[in-house]
């Protein structure tokens, strides 16, 4: 991508793919939202596993958006564990 040679991609996956719906949904309100001048970022998920896609202008906006996006979500993770009767399905 031009503009942005820097790119991560963190996958996590989870023990069930309910939990990883509700990761997904959780932090994918935000994609669009804190997308800056430097940093870019894509959610996706595959059964299990949520894959983040974070695209930067330089390291430091790469290591930026990483730890936000990791820190979302841990967030989502904790709330994810709380969640007993859900709707998602």
């Amino acid at each position: 991508m031009t503009g942005r040679p820097h790119r991560s991609t963190l996958a996590l996956e989870y023990d069930n793919e309910r939990r990883a719906r509700v990761v997904e949904a959780s932090v994918g309100q935000e994609v669009g939202e804190i997308d800056d001048d430097r940093s870019r970022t894509s959610l996706s998920r595959d059964g299990r596993t949520v894959e983040i896609d974070v695209e930067a202008a330089d390291l430091v906006a790469l290591r930026a958006a990483g730890n936000t996006w990791l820190s979302l979500a841990s967030m989502a993770e904790r709330i994810a564990g709380d969640v007993t009767n859900s709707s998602f399905r």
